[in-house]
């Protein structure tokens, strides 16, 4: 089975709207992960307008399932993960002033950075995925610079999912195959939901982890979070 990690970056960012401590982030986790989730993912950015450097720290206490820290590897970012040395650190290369994640790695591009970050990382007992599109070519890099999954970036699927699922899910299919052809672990992440979610997982293969956060909060509005929870789960089955 595929496993959900939840991201609870949207709990934070109406906590942070108002103030105070109200949702809290840590209390939530520990319903994510009652009501069923098998992680919790964070992606704690340089100006934390959701998720703080602090909440990674106080989560980290509670987490009893998978803890997964995204983010770009910047100097405080890398401090962060030794610090708190999660199951699994994300590299992702978004700008500081994204708004969220909108592109993967250039592994080509990047092979020396990214190769020497990862080395450093896994010296601290930390699983390494990073963030690619679906390109075979970036696949291959990702292999080469020694990561331990790559997670594909799936924006591009969900666009073009109700349209032509088919031809949405076709390159992903691709870079599937290449990258259990060249043993890395595959993750996936970015508009899934319960419409488009179900598929992906039905075709994908290898795959191991998703990792929802923004529909599934906005599920949760309408249906519960336990409820929405049991819900993606389902799909993943």
């Amino acid at each position: 089975m595929t496993k959900l990690s939840v991201n609870i970056n949207k709990i934070a960012t109406l906590r942070n709207a108002r103030g105070g401590d109200r949702p809290n982030v840590v209390q939530v986790a520990k319903d994510c992960e009652r009501f069923g989730a098998q992680g919790i993912t964070v992606h704690p950015r340089p100006d934390e307008r959701h998720i703080r450097y602090r909440d990674v720290y106080d989560l980290k206490e509670i987490v009893t399932t998978e803890f997964n820290i995204e983010g770009n590897p910047t100097p405080d970012f890398i401090k962060l993960v030794k610090d708190v040395k999660p199951e699994q650190v994300t590299l992702v290369p978004d700008a500081p002033d994204a708004i969220t994640s909108n592109a993967g790695w250039d592994t080509i591009r990047h092979k020396d950075f990214l190769t020497q970050t990862i080395l450093e990382l896994k010296e601290h007992g930390t699983r390494v995925s990073i963030f690619v599109d679906p390109k075979e070519e970036m696949v291959e890099g990702a292999a080469l610079v020694e990561t331990d999954r790559i997670e594909l970036y799936t924006e591009a699927y969900a666009k073009g999912y109700h349209a032509n699922r088919e031809q949405a899910i076709a390159p992903y299919i691709k870079a599937a195959h290449k990258a259990q052809a060249l043993g890395l672990g595959i993750n996936a992440g970015h508009d899934l939901d319960l419409d488009n979610l179900k598929y992906l997982k039905n075709n994908l293969p290898g795959l191991a982890e998703v990792s929802i956060g923004h529909a599934l909060i906005c599920d949760a509005l309408y249906f519960g979070l336990e409820n929405t929870i049991q819900l993606y789960l389902r799909q993943l089955k």
